[in-house]
C-alpha cells in the first residue's frame, strides 16, 4: 500500500479518536451510562454466582476442557494433513450462519484453521455455562446472551487481517475500503446515541409520500399524540365495516405502507377495505409523563371517536402491530370494564405479547437493577432514545443485524443499498419516559397484564378474560422479539373465540408478506391446544401469504352487501392535510441533551 494510503487512513483515525473524546467529555459515551454500569454489575454478580458453583463441580469443567482439547488437536491434525473441505471438518457453523461462506474459509489452511478453532471456543464456551449446575436459570441466561454477544464481537470474520475476503480487497484497493468504511463510520458516530447505529441503508434513497408511505389518503384528526390518516377508496364498493390499524408507538407506522409492491395498506384498501392508521408523534422532552393508559384514551379511544362519526359505523374491525397489539387490548379491557358499547366488532393481533413471561432474549435485560438504570436514565432526557432501543433490538440478532453491516460499512467501505424496509428499520422513535417504564416494569419484569387486578387504566383495573369479541393471532416463526409461543399463551388470555396462526419468517419479514410473493407460508389449527407445542404439532402448514387467510377471516364481521365509498372525513373531522402526514416526518436526533 502507498503512503497516500497510510497517511489518509491515520489522520481520518486521529478524527475518529478526537470525535470519541468528545463524546467522552459530554457524558454520551456508552462505557458512562447508568445502564452500562447496571449491567456490568450485574454481569459480576452472575460470573461470581458461576465461579462459586464452578468450583464445587470440577469434575464438569474438566470434562469441557478435555473435550475441546481433543477436537482442537483433530482440527490441526486435519488442517496439517491437508484435509480442510467440509466433509472433513470437525466443526462446521450452523445452517444459518452464513459468516463463512467465502471459499477461502475451507480452502486456505490458514484461514480454515481460525473458522473451526473460533467456532470450537464459541461451542466450548456455551457448553462450560451450561454444564454447571446450580446456577439461577435467569443468571445462566444472561451469562449465555452477553457471552455471546462478546463471542460474535471477536468473530474473526470482523477484522482485516483474519477474515480472507477483506485482506483481498484491502490489497486490491490499496486501503481505499478502509477509508471510506472510516468515513461511514465517523458519519455514523454523530448520528448514535450512548450505542454506535450502524446504517442499514441509504437514507437519501428514499422519501416519505413519494416512493414510501406513499397510499393515497388524508390526515382528517390529530392531536398531541396521532394523527389519524383516512385512506383514499380504490374499488368502486367497499366493506361496510371500516378498518382501524394501530402500530407499535415505538416504531413508525409506515411498515404495513412500504412501497407499492409491499404494501399492506394499499392491499387492504385494493380487497374493499376502508382503512385507518394512527401515525404516533415521535415523543420529545414534553413528553415525559405520557404513559401507556394515555395512548388508550387519548390514542385509541378517539381514533374510534372519530372513525364512527366519519362512517356512521356503530362497530369497526381493528388491528394491532406489536405493542400496538397490547394497546388494542388493552382498550377491549378497558371497554369491557367501563361496560361501555362494544364499538370493536373484531380484532386482530400481529406478534403481539399479552402474557409477557415468556420474553425471548429480550429478557437479559429485564430485571430490577437494569430497568432502575433505564429509568434514571430516560427520566434524565424526558423519553428512551429511539437510536439505542433500535440498536438494542438489532443485537438480538447481532450476526444478522448487527456485525455483517458494520462489515460491509467499514471495512468493505461500501455504502448500503437502498431497502425499503430497512430505511423504514433505521427511522428510529423514542418512548415517552413514563410509558417504557410501564413496559419494562409493570409489563415485562411484573406481567401485570394478565393478572386480574394487576393494571389500572384511567384509574380501573382491567380485566384481559373479559374480552369477548372474535380474535385472529398471526405469530411468526422465528420472531426474536414477541415469541410466538408467548404470543400463543396471550391469546389464550381472551375471553372470546380465537383463531391462532404461525407465520414463517420473523417479527417483520413474515408480517409484510404480500401474496404477490408468497414468499413465506404458515401454519393452522383450529384446535385451542393447551400449549403452543401441542398446537404447533396438530397444525397445517399452507402455501402463500396468511393476508389472504386473514381476509377471509375478516369478511366474517362484515355485512356481505358491499356500499359506496365513504367520504373522507366529516364536518366534524375535516381533512387536516394529505397523508402520510407530520408526526411521522419526524426524525431524530430531535433534541441536543
Amino acid at each position: 500500500m502507498n503512503n497516500h494510503f497510510f497517511s489518509d487512513y491515520f489522520a481520518r483515525l486521529q478524527d475518529m479518536n478526537q470525535l470519541w473524546l468528545k463524546e467522552l467529555d459530554s457524558g454520551k459515551a456508552a462505557m458512562n451510562t447508568p445502564v452500562t454500569k447496571a449491567l456490568n454489575e450485574m454481569s459480576l454478580e452472575d460470573t461470581t454466582q458461576f465461579l462459586e458453583k464452578a468450583a464445587a463441580q470440577p469434575g464438569a469443567l474438566a470434562k469441557v476442557h478435555m473435550d475441546w482439547w481433543e477436537n482442537q488437536l483433530k482440527i490441526w491434525q486435519n488442517v496439517a494433513a491437508g484435509n480442510t473441505t467440509a466433509e472433513n471438518a470437525i466443526i462446521k457453523p450452523a445452517k444459518e450462519d452464513k459468516r463463512f461462506s467465502d471459499p477461502a474459509w475451507e480452502n486456505e489452511a490458514f484461514y480454515n484453521y481460525i473458522k473451526q478453532s473460533y467456532l470450537l471456543f464459541s461451542d466450548t464456551m456455551r457448553e462450560t455455562i451450561d454444564s454447571i449446575e446450580g446456577v439461577d436459570d435467569k443468571a445462566k441466561e444472561r451469562l449465555g446472551f452477553f457471552s455471546r454477544q462478546a463471542i460474535n464481537a471477536l468473530s474473526p470474520t470482523n477484522f482485516v487481517i483474519t477474515n480472507p475476503e477483506l485482506a483481498k480487497l484491502t490489497v486490491e484497493t490499496n486501503g481505499e475500503n478502509l477509508i471510506k468504511g472510516m468515513e461511514l463510520f465517523q458519519e455514523d458516530m454523530k448520528s448514535s446515541a450512548d450505542v454506535l447505529k450502524i446504517r442499514m441503508t441509504n437514507d437519501s434513497a428514499f422519501e416519505l409520500g413519494v416512493n414510501i408511505a406513499c397510499t393515497e389518503g388524508s390526515v382528517v384528526f390529530k392531536n398531541e399524540l396521532f394523527e389519524l390518516i383516512q385512506y383514499k377508496p380504490l374499488t368502486e364498493t367497499v366493506n361496510k365495516t371500516p378498518l382501524l390499524v394501530v402500530p407499535p408507538f415505538i416504531n413508525k407506522y409506515y411498515i404495513l405502507d412500504l412501497r407499492e409492491h409491499n404494501s399492506m395498506v394499499r392491499w387492504l384498501v385494493e380487497q374493499g377495505h376502508t382503512v385507518f392508521m394512527m401515525s404516533w408523534r415521535n415523543p420529545d422532552e414534553s413528553s415525559k409523563d405520557v404513559d401507556f393508559d394515555h395512548y388508550v384514551l387519548d390514542g385509541v379511544v378517539k381514533a374510534i371517536d372519530a372513525i364512527e362519526d366519519i362512517t356512521g359505523q356503530k362497530q369497526i374491525n381493528a388491528v394491532g402491530y406489536c405493542i400496538g397489539g397490547t394497546l388494542l387490548a388493552t382498550t377491549l379491557a378497558y371497554c369491557a370494564a367501563k361496560r361501555l358499547r362494544n364499538r370493536i366488532k373484531s380484532a386482530t393481533f400481529f406478534t403481539t405479547l399479552l402474557d409477557f413471561s415468556q420474553p425471548g432474549e429480550i429478557g437479559a435485560y429485564i430485571n430490577d437493577p437494569i430497568i432502575t438504570a433505564i429509568e434514571a436514565q430516560n427520566d434524565a432526557n424526558g423519553y428512551m432514545d429511539g437510536r439505542s432501543l433500535s440498536v438494542t433490538f438489532s443485537l438480538l440478532r447481532e450476526n444478522s443485524l448487527y456485525w455483517n453491516y458494520y462489515i460491509n460499512n467499514y471495512l468493505k467501505g461500501n455504502s448500503p443499498l437502498d431497502f425499503d424496509l430497512l430505511y423504514w428499520n433505521g427511522d428510529s422513535t423514542n418512548v415517552a419516559s413514563k410509558c417504557h417504564s410501564t413496559l419494562l416494569r409493570q409489563f415485562y419484569l411484573e406481567n401485570k397484564l394478565v393478572e386480574k387486578k394487576g393494571y389500572k387504566v384511567g384509574g380501573i383495573y382491567i380485566d384481559l378474560s373479559k374480552i369477548k369479541v372474535p380474535t385472529y393471532f398471526i405469530s411468526t416463526q422465528e420472531d426474536h422479539i414477541a415469541l410466538w409461543q408467548g404470543t400463543y399463551r396471550g391469546a389464550k388470555q381472551l375471553g372470546g373465540k380465537s383463531t391462532f396462526v404461525l407465520g414463517e419468517s420473523g417479527h417483520i419479514a413474515g408480517i409484510v408478506n404480500h401474496p404477490q410473493k408468497n414468499k413465506y407460508g404458515f401454519w393452522v389449527n383450529d384446535s385451542k391446544e393447551e400449549n403452543a407445542e401441542a398446537w404447533f404439532a396438530g397444525a397445517k402448514r399452507q402455501d402463500g401469504s396468511w393476508w389472504t387467510h386473514w381476509n377471509v377471516w375478516l369478511t366474517e364481521f362484515s355485512p356481505a352487501e358491499q356500499v359506496q365509498p365513504y367520504e373522507i372525513g366529516s364536518e366534524t373531522y375535516a381533512s387536516l392535510s394529505v397523508a402520510p402526514g407530520d408526526y411521522v416526518k419526524q426524525r431524530l436526533p430531535i433534541s441536543e441533551s
